[in-house]
């Protein structure tokens, strides 16, 4: 049975022997890259995708989005007809006990 000293030097002899195939497959592949891109005269930015930033736009054939439609309000201050649809920070005039302020649905 081998010892650990003989299983570890066993390890790196094949790491090395990795590397080295590695490196000589790399630089095959590389060249052969490299004719292709000459033959089609294709240059690094047509092979690598571009990077995009922020949001996708809406839709894929340029057509503009619809637009959100507004939502009933759902509470009106008596006083000044103001309204709320209960979505975002809440009035000022709207104060703590909010039922006073509903809208009764028709």
């Amino acid at each position: 049975m081998a010892t650990y000293k003989q299983l570890i030097a066993e390890k790196e002899a094949l790491e090395a022997k990795l590397a080295e195939m590695r490196a000589s497959e790399v630089a095959g592949v590389i060249a052969q890259i490299q004719g292709l891109m000459a033959e089609y005269e294709l240059t690094a930015d047509d092979i690598a995708p571009k990077r995009r930033r922020g949001r996708p736009a809406a839709s894929a054939n340029g057509a503009a989005a619809k637009p959100k439609a507004s939502l009933p309000p759902k509470y009106r201050d008596p006083k000044t007809g103001a309204t709320w649809t209960g979505r975002g920070r809440a009035p000022a005039w709207l104060g703590k006990n909010r039922a006073r302020f509903l809208i009764a649905e028709a």
